[in-house]
């Protein structure tokens, strides 16, 4: 895709170091003073919205398998059969509510599909570590 849209090198790097300062900035917001959760040895459930292309989840999976989780899930309402069949071989269980046979984008899956702000994420970590259990969405 990059070859066929004729990207430099030199743009993809400029938007490299701003999503890693962007990626910086939300974990520091998003963890406050928490360490890293350790999830080595331990079932991770990863929960989406839904998978389009992957990317996303895909990412979540080779940090997961970088930190040494015990089990990897993944969780999602809707995605494209092809996705979900793709995901299955890397990692121990893929549960997804619906595969329809034509998929243009999540949004379209839901009444209503607003963004999740930063705010409420810090918020459901928060409550999250008070209870001893930790969900992660992508």
């Amino acid at each position: 895709m990059i070859e066929d849209l004729d990207i430099s090198e030199e743009a993809i790097e400029a938007e490299t170091r701003k999503e890693q300062e962007e990626l910086k900035r939300r974990e520091l917001f998003y963890r406050d003073d928490r360490p890293p959760l350790d999830v080595s040895k331990r079932t991770v459930i990863l929960v989406d919205d839904g998978i389009a292309t992957g990317s996303t989840i895909k990412a979540a999976i080779a940090a997961l398998k970088k930190q040494k989780a015990g089990r990897i899930v993944v969780a999602v309402p809707v995605a494209p059969a092809s996705s979900i069949e793709e995901l299955k071989r890397e990692v121990d269980e893929v549960v997804c509510v619906s595969t329809p046979e034509f998929f243009y984008a999540i949004s379209l899956w839901y009444d209503e599909f607003p963004q999740t702000s930063d705010e409420q994420v810090r918020e459901l970590l928060k409550n999250a570590e008070m209870k001893e259990e930790v969900a992660v969405a992508v």
